[in-house]
């Protein structure tokens, strides 16, 4: 081969490895967000009579790990694929009304709705409605709701 086409060739796979290492800080960046973080003072969260912190909030996040939103707990609340659930989701494996969330006597429950794969709580398949606190996991088709103040 000539000593020019050689030193083409260099530059071309120079320029390819730039660019894949550019595309990856890139979506390293992007996942870790460019924001500076500012540092608070914990604020306390409101507790039920026993002490414990009241859940409020559904953090949610899919099968590889990637938070897909965070949702406030009011009111009842229906999870799965169809559009008129409260939690929509795109996850195949849930059902079209997977399961419900809801509030009694100042506790929060889960409840399956008859799904094909299950509703599970911290690894434990539901088969009645099931209490759920701070720090929980439910888990819908591969979807993971965990529970927060």
């Amino acid at each position: 081969m000539a000593p020019a086409a050689l030193i083409l060739l260099k530059a071309v796979f120079l320029a390819l490895l730039y660019l894949f290492v550019f595309w990856a800080l890139r979506s390293a960046r992007s996942e870790l967000g460019t924001e500076p973080r500012a540092v608070v003072a914990p604020v306390s969260t409101p507790s039920s009579s026993d002490g414990r912190p009241v859940p409020r909030s559904l953090a949610l996040t899919d099968e590889h790990g990637a938070t897909i939103g965070a949702v406030p707990l009011s009111g009842a609340v229906q999870v799965g694929r169809s559009p008129s659930c409260q939690i929509p989701l795109t996850d195949t494996f849930a059902s079209s009304i997977h399961a419900r969330l809801f509030a009694r006597d100042g506790s929060w429950f889960v409840e399956d709705l008859g799904s094909t794969n299950g509703t599970y709580v911290n690894e434990r398949r539901v088969t009645a409605p099931a209490e759920i606190k701070v720090g929980d996991r439910v888990r819908v088709g591969r979807t993971l709701l965990e529970v927060r103040p």
